[in-house]
């Protein structure tokens, strides 16, 4: 990591523009949880659900940040990237978790964050149900909650055998080289807690969680959160330890030790 990970931009216009990003978002995404919507499947095989609440949310979330960095490029979930020749994308995931939001569970979450050459460099993950609001930026990860703000730091478990271990579904692990390794680890550690899609990154990042492994992430889906575990102690890559960003196939830890146990099993 560079001495300005943030390429020159300011700290706070950043933090500024997550928060802004998560409010755009939060009545859109209220307005919705725990009702009879719609629901439609972007997969024709399979399911992959999205519904109006990720799409308005989208863009609402997109124009805050157009607003406040025009120049930047964004990817997203839901709608074509915006193209730019800049060395910042922001990448925005309106809902993260929807078969979770759909189901009325409230461990979805509005997940922004902004890359620099491709290196996740802050952080928002947001649940507006609960209320909370975590922040990963130059060097801390911090938790906000009802006018509570704390630091956030991992639990610094190094060890496998004491390790509680989440992911969002043992669905992701049927393919056939990934799911000996993750039964490997599965069986090697403490404990093992299912479905629990962001919210096991928040977890992880304040402590309670020591690792989250998954299989078959989108960059969507783990590139908000890398400045939220790096910033509270933690250590993210795929399973053959390269950089998380672009998504697949990733392991989250609390400490570099036990990011390297799960590798040995993982990266095999």
């Amino acid at each position: 990591m560079t001495l300005d990970p943030l390429g020159g931009l300011d700290p706070q216009a950043v933090r500024q523009t997550l928060l802004a990003s998560a409010d755009a978002a939060a009545g859109l995404t209220l307005k919705y949880f725990r009702t009879t919507m719609e629901v439609e499947n972007k997969w024709t095989g399979g399911f992959d659900p999205v519904t109006e609440a990720d799409k308005q949310a989208e863009m609402a979330i997109r124009k805050v940040i157009s607003e406040r960095f025009p120049n930047h490029g964004i990817i997203g979930e839901e709608w074509d990237p915006k193209l730019s020749d800049s060395v910042f994308n922001w990448v925005v995931d309106p809902i993260d978790g929807t078969r979770a939001f759909i189901s009325g569970v409230p461990v979805w979450g509005t997940l922004v964050g902004l890359l620099h050459q491709g290196k996740g460099v802050a952080g928002l993950m947001a649940q507006p149900f609960t209320g909370e609001t975590i922040i990963g930026i130059s060097g801390a990860t911090t938790y906000h909650r009802n006018g509570e703000t704390r630091t956030l730091r991992t639990s610094g478990v190094k060890d496998l055998a004491h390790a509680k271990v989440a992911t969002t579904s043992p669905e992701q692990f049927e393919k056939p080289e990934r799911q000996a390794k993750w039964l490997t680890l599965r069986n090697q550690a403490l404990q093992t807690r299912y479905g629990l899609d962001c919210y096991a990154y928040f977890m992880l990042a304040g402590g309670h969680v020591d690792l989250v492994v998954e299989g078959g992430l989108k960059n969507v889906d783990i590139a908000p959160m890398v400045a939220i575990i790096e910033n509270s102690g933690g250590v993210v890559s795929t399973w053959t330890g390269e950089q998380p960003e672009k998504g697949g196939n990733i392991v989250a830890a609390a400490t570099p030790e036990l990011h390297a146990a799960a590798l040995k099993i993982l990266g095999a």
